[in-house]
This record gives structure tokens, sequence and C-alpha cells, in this order.
């Protein structure tokens, strides 16, 4: 039985703590009928119309200023499992970690994910929200229909071959053509992936990184400002058996020292700033060198309860070492006290307009600092140089770009916003931050 749209006025904060509206009205539709009806009429209102999901994005995108709030969260049905085809088919609102349990029950997995989990499948590919790999992209690229109301309140299936302009556009749609209500993933047998992590010197990971990259299928690596070190990370599949790390060692590692530890450590930096290098220092030293063999989604995800702010750009694949040997040189001549690592990853060019690899093999650099800490110049001056490199904002992560400055490095960018001219005209979905991205 779906459950009873509602309507309410509550503020919404996003996780980060550093995005809040208060709208005019809170609605959490059951249907997409249901959801027809609550757009219509916030539109005879002249009221406009966001979907949220778990908030977890940084920017802006999903604020409904004095609008209609809608939630998701009684959107959350697997509809269908099809096995032949290859596929799974769920409603909107689902978390990501609910459905990565749901097909591993089934043995059945995603190709590739992102390495937190708590998203909503429609809020992770509306943003774009990617993990790293060699040939799999981002949680978009693997969406195989969709099905999203419009503004005149229309439920519209897309894929390939019904609607293959508006399937084009709303895989990645930042939430501007209308609210999708059910996602078809591609799906395959479940799998097993084996991780190495090795500690390895800032030149060396850049010296080895084109080999790396190449025979390893998911590559990534951070590197610890004020300091030549780095992590990396190596996943790749596996024939088994499963060797997962103890669960004391899980915990241990993975959550108590990652989590519990690195907060405290956080606080510490933000009350001391020059302690920040020998935290640093300290904090490059505790990642150990280990391997284990686990189901995949327990090797690409991992619980990340320290909250922050982050800013993260796609530059193209060729450039990465020297932007990265840049960024080292940048914070080493800067006052800036940088107490997380620099996050790199990599994924292949996709089809998507508005993928942040769009048509090219991408590097993600993604930069953060702890909640509260206050930004003395690093992510203006990050900004710069990823700018420098036809950097592309990550979508639902701090930046300042704006429609001029995307259409140059999105060469299909004026294909959406002419589709988006189309099924949108009055905005009805506008909001000040697609303002900006997408102009008026």
């Amino acid at each position: 039985m779906p459950q009873a749209s509602t309507a309410t006025r509550t503020r919404w904060t996003n996780w980060a703590g550093n995005q809040s509206a208060l709208p005019a009205r809170t609605a959490t539709p059951g249907t997409a009928e249901e959801l027809a009806k609550e757009i219509l009429r916030a539109a005879d209102q002249g009221r406009t119309v966001k979907a949220v999901g778990s908030g977890h994005s940084f920017t802006a995108i999903a604020s409904a200023g004095d609008g209609l709030l809608i939630r998701p969260h009684a959107l959350t049905a697997v509809r269908e499992i099809d096995r032949t085809a290859g596929t799974v088919t769920v409603e909107s609102g689902l978390p990501l970690n609910r459905l990565n349990r749901i097909l591993a029950a089934e043995g059945l997995s995603l190709t590739n994910m992102g390495d937190i989990e708590v998203q909503t499948v429609a809020g992770a590919t509306s943003t774009g929200t990617h993990g790293t790999g060699r040939d799999s992209g981002s949680l978009a690229a693997q969406i195989r229909a969709l099905e999203i109301v419009l503004a005149d309140g229309t439920l519209k299936r897309c894929s390939p071959t019904e609607n293959p302009r508006l399937f084009q556009g709303a895989r990645l749609g930042l939430g501007a053509l209308g609210v999708i209500t059910a996602l078809t993933f591609g799906v395959e047998p479940a799998f097993l992936l084996s991780a190495h992590e090795q500690p390895m010197d800032f030149d060396e990971v850049l010296e080895r990184l084109d080999d790396l990259t190449a025979i390893n299928e998911h590559f990534e690596f951070y590197w610890f400002p004020h300091t030549d070190r780095c992590s990396t990370k190596r996943n790749n599949r596996s024939q088994g058996p499963a060797a997962p790390l103890p669960r004391f060692k899980e915990w241990l590692e993975d959550d108590f020292l990652s989590n519990t530890v690195w907060e405290g450590a956080c606080r510490v930096g933000r009350r001391f700033p020059r302690s920040i290098p020998s935290i640093a220092a300290l904090a490059s030293r505790a990642w150990s060198d280990r391997s284990y063999t686990d189901t995949a989604f327990r090797v690409f995800t991992s619980p990340r309860k320290v909250r922050f702010v982050e800013m993260e750009y796609a530059v193209p694949r060729a450039a990465v070492a020297e932007v990265l040997r840049e960024l080292k040189a940048l914070v080493e001549r800067s006052d800036w006290k940088v107490s997380f690592p620099v996050e790199v990853r990599f994924a292949p060019a996709d089809d998507l307009w508005l993928s942040t690899a769009s048509g090219r093999d991408s590097a993600y650099i993604a930069v953060h600092l702890y909640r509260g800490t206050a930004d003395q110049g690093y992510f203006t001056g990050v900004e710069a140089l990823m700018t420098a490199h036809q950097g592309r904002p990550h979508w639902g992560k701090l930046h300042t770009r704006d429609a001029e400055y995307l259409a140059g490095v999105y060469p299909r960018f004026g294909d959406f916003t002419a589709l988006r001219d189309e099924v949108d005209p009055q905005r009805v979905f506008g909001n000040d931050y697609l303002r900006r991205v997408l102009g008026a």
C-alpha cells in the first residue's frame, strides 16, 4: 500500500550542514500520480518544485527555497529484477545501501559504485556520483531506462529507444528536467573484489600512474598534504575464495580509526591549525599495507561519519600528473593548513551530456575541509588551478562556476539546455543553483 502524500512546512538541512532552506511545503508522495498532483498544484501557485534525496550534496542543488520540497522516501520499491535482461528496476528514493544488499541477496551486483552508499539512487545519479574505474563509469552511466514526471504532470518512460533525447538528458539531469520516480540499472552476477592498499611516495605514484591505472580495474589514491606520502588502493576482480578482513580489524581500521579517531584529530586541527602538518604526518603513516577479498559493494564502499565540505573537479586524464604537482607546490608555498587528504580517482569517457567524463577520459581530484573550518583560500586556489586545466566541477560539490564557463567545457551543454527549455519552459524545477550553472 503506497504511503499517503503529506504536506507540511519543515526546515531542510543537508548532510554537511552547510545548506538549508525553509520550503513553503514538504510533500512525500507514494506514487507517480500523487507526485504529479503535487507538481501541478505547486505550479498553479507559482511555486518551484525540488526533489531531495539524502542531502549528501554540498551545493544547493536540491534547495527548494520557498517552493515545494519533494521527499522520495515513500518511493523505495524494487519493481522488477530481470535476470534475462540483466537489469533491476527500483524506485527513486531507494538508498544505495539497501539496493546493494538486495542485489547481493539475489546474487547480483552493480558494476561500479562510489565509496559512499547513503544516497538515494535518484540523488546519486542526478548529480553524477561516481567511483573509480578503468573501464566502468558512474552510476548514471549504468542506467538502462527511467521514469520521470515532467512539469506538466505527464509521466514519461525513457530509454535509448523510447523518448531517447529525454533519456539522454535525464540520466544525469541535476533535477532540472523533472522528478524521477524509477530507474532501471544494468546489473551483473555478483563478484568478488580483491583489494590491495599500499602506502607509496607521491612522486612514485605519479611516475607509475599510467601503469597503475592500466593494469588495475579500479585504482585510486589519497595524498596527504604537508607530506610526500600517499595511500593507494587497487581493486580487481577475483575468483576467490573470499577472504574478508576479520570483523574486529575492519571495525578498528575502517570505523574506529577512520572515523572516531579521525574526528578527534580534525577537531584538534580546527582548534590548533599549526598542529595540522604533524597530524598529517601521523595520519599518513597510520594507513598500512593490507589486502583482502570480499563482495564487491563491501570493497567499493566504506563508512564515512566525519562531516566535511568538499570540492571536486574532473580534469583530462592526460593532465592529472601535472595538475597534482602544481597542487602540491601550491600547498607548499601557501599558509594553508590542510587536514584532509586529497582524493584522486579515474573514469573512462562516456556519452552523458552533463557527465564530468563526457567525451573524455577523466581524473577526479577532490579536496575537503572539516566542518566548521574556515576556508582561508584553499578552495579558491584549488578551483583556479582546476579551471586552468579545463576542469569540470562535480555538480553536487562546492564550486563557483557559472553557465558561461560550463558551456565551454561541456560539448553537449547546449543540447541539455535546449531540452530543458522544451520540457520545463516555466522553470518549475529551477532554483538559484540551477540558474547559475544552467542559465536563466
